[in-house]
C-alpha cells in the first residue's frame, strides 16, 4: 500500500469512528419527543376508540335487555315457549355477536375470575294476558331494533353491518311475535 493509500485508509477510519461516537452521544435527556401532530394523533385515536366501545356497551345492553325480556316473558308464560324460545336463542346468539363473552373473565395474573354472586335479578314485569306479554315482547324487539339502527352512522363499517343485521331481525321478530301469528 502506498502512502496517499494508507493516509486514505486513515482518514476514512477516523471519519468512521467520528461518526459511531456521534451517534452514541446525545445531548437529550431521553427518547425524543412526539411532535404536535402526532399527539393529536394519539388523542384522536383515543377518543374513537373510547366511542367505539361506548358504542359496543349501548348496543350489546340494548341486546341484552331484549335478552332479559325474553326470559321474563317465557318464566311467566311457559306454554308460549314454542314461539318464542327460538327468538329467544336468537336474541342470545346476537348479544354474543355484539360483543358480549358469557364466559367469566380471567385476572391478570391468568387466574380464572371468581364468579360474582349477587342477588337474582328481577325480570321486567309481565302482562297476565299472553296476547299482552307478546304484544310487550315485540314492543321490546323494536326498540332494541331502533337502538341497533340509531347507532349505525357512528359505528365502523363492519360492526354497522352486524348492527343492520341484528336490527333487521329484531324487526323480523316483531312481526312474527305479533303479526306473523294472525298469517
Amino acid at each position: 500500500m502506498t502512502t496517499t493509500g494508507r493516509r486514505a485508509l486513515l482518514v476514512a477510519g477516523a471519519s468512521a469512528a467520528a461518526a459511531a461516537l456521534t451517534g452514541c452521544t446525545s445531548d437529550d435527556a431521553g427518547p425524543p419527543r412526539p411532535s404536535a401532530a402526532e399527539r393529536a394523533a394519539a388523542r384522536e385515536a383515543e377518543r374513537v376508540a373510547l366511542a367505539e366501545a361506548a358504542l359496543r356497551r349501548r348496543a350489546v345492553t340494548a341486546s341484552r335487555t331484549l335478552l332479559e325480556r325474553y326470559d321474563a316473558t317465557l318464566a311467566a308464560h311457559p306454554a308460549l315457549h314454542a314461539r318464542v324460545a327460538p327468538l329467544r336463542a336468537s336474541v342470545a346468539a346476537h348479544v354474543r355477536a355484539l360483543g358480549e363473552d358469557p364466559r367469566p373473565t380471567a385476572t391478570p395474573d391468568g387466574a380464572p375470575a371468581a364468579p360474582v354472586t349477587t342477588a337474582p335479578p328481577t325480570g321486567p314485569a309481565v302482562p297476565a294476558d299472553p296476547k299482552a306479554a307478546l304484544r310487550e315482547l315485540a314492543g321490546a324487539a323494536r326498540t332494541a331494533s331502533a337502538a341497533h339502527t340509531a347507532e349505525l352512522l357512528a359505528a365502523p363499517p363492519e360492526y354497522a353491518r352486524l348492527l343492520a343485521s341484528v336490527a333487521a331481525s329484531g324487526a323480523a321478530h316483531a312481526y312474527l311475535l305479533t303479526e306473523g301469528a294472525r298469517a
